[in-house]
């Protein structure tokens, strides 16, 4: 609209870029529908960063999502990040170290339009590349879901985020809450995560990822008070062992 206005009032060259940001807009809306589900459109590489076709090519898109995004946050006042069990944090963006949660927490990127900010995380970095209010894929549930667990099993913490913290990101956090041993479902995660973090809002697509992955998942669910069983176990194996060879 405003660069069929800009023409016809005299300014073509002034219209031309918006024309440019109009086709871009609709190549990522496009990229973006769920029957189509093309993430990597936008280029953004294993370790976050962008190549510099991409800042060309999609200036407008990704520009646009970062002032959008920081702004957004300020006026929400909503905390850029919750602890939703030891050591396990989900929230948005961290476009500042004000932004990024404490002890230096291993990343699970969930975006595709974000980049990794420079001097984040030496723990490690996941990118699990997904469109804003589309779900990861189950396959990529589970991948992420195992990276996180070994992670928290060497100590290290974790940060689970994506724009605002609100989809994407919990539907990876519902996840790993379930291979942690922390709750039983994903239904009873999402419980536990809006406590922590009231605004999260997942949709039927997250929803479904995470039904498909509950059902087919290969990570082994650690039910709570498993090691201690264990140890119980162990130790009564043990103490027999010991009376036979005294």
């Amino acid at each position: 609209m405003i660069f069929l206005l800009m023409k016809n009032i005299g300014f073509k060259l002034l219209s031309i870029p918006f024309l440019y940001a109009s086709l871009v807009f609709l190549l990522v809306s496009i990229a973006s529908n769920p029957h189509i589900n093309l993430p990597m459109l936008l280029g953004k590489n294993r370790d976050g960063t962008f190549p510099i076709w991409s800042y060309i090519m999609f200036s407008p898109f990704l520009v646009f999502v970062r002032i959008f995004s920081i702004f957004r946050r300020i006026l929400s006042n909503e905390d850029p990040y919750n602890e939703i069990c030891e050591g396990v944090y989900v929230g948005g963006w961290p476009y500042s170290h004000e932004t990024f949660p404490p002890k230096n927490p291993a990343i699970i990127d969930c975006t595709c339009e974000f980049p990794r900010k420079t001097g984040f995380s030496s723990n490690g970095y996941l990118c699990v590349p997904t469109w804003d209010t589309r779900a990861p894929q189950p396959s990529e549930l589970e991948s992420a879901v195992k990276w996180a667990c070994r992670k928290k099993a060497q100590g290290v913490p974790v940060f689970i985020h994506c724009a605002y913290g609100h989809g994407r990101s919990v539907a990876v956090m519902c996840a790993l809450l379930m291979s942690l041993g922390v709750v039983d479902n994903w239904k009873d995660a999402e419980k536990l995560i809006q406590k922590r973090r009231p605004y999260i809002r997942m949709n039927s697509l997250h929803r479904a990822a995470l039904e498909e992955w509950a059902k087919h998942r290969l990570s082994p669910l650690r039910r709570r008070g498993e090691t201690n069983v264990s140890s119980v176990i162990m130790s009564n194996t043990l103490g027999s062992h010991s009376s036979n060879w005294e």
